[in-house]
């Protein structure tokens, strides 16, 4: 198992991971990679890498979740980022063949914060066929 760290530097944001993933698996062989964010105000995704979408992820999120009042904001104030996490999630599982992580030609893996800026930790593993 391997744990990443990732700084996140907005409330809102959405960071390519995908170059990390590839280095931890580039030493296996065939199998599935299990990848994780243990952060209940966090999640992860599969998307294009383009400025555009990405404000469009981050801006569609805002709309559906960042607008209304919580119960859980009389608490610490980020209801909506528990909620957008929730809806979203938490675990990705890609396969992997030859050290390659097998992925469509525009699908890059992402962490998306939703509660930052923060630190954040991804945890990966690795099971065999």
């Amino acid at each position: 198992m391997e744990h990443l760290k990732i700084q996140t530097n907005e409330r809102i944001e959405l960071v390519n991971i995908t170059s990390k993933i590839e280095k931890f698996v580039e030493s296996k062989k065939t199998g599935i990679c299990f990848i994780f964010v243990p952060h209940a105000t966090a999640a992860l995704i599969m998307q294009e890498d383009e400025e555009g979408l990405k404000r469009d992820i981050e801006n569609k999120i805002k709309e559906i979740f960042f607008q209304g009042n919580y119960e859980h904001d009389k608490i610490d104030n980020n209801a909506a980022s528990h909620l957008a996490s929730g809806f979203l999630k938490q675990f990705l599982l890609i396969p992997v063949e030859n050290g390659k992580l097998i992925r469509g030609t525009w699908q890059d893996l992402f962490l998306v914060e939703l509660d930052g800026p923060r630190n954040r930790q991804v945890v990966l593993s690795f099971n065999k066929n």
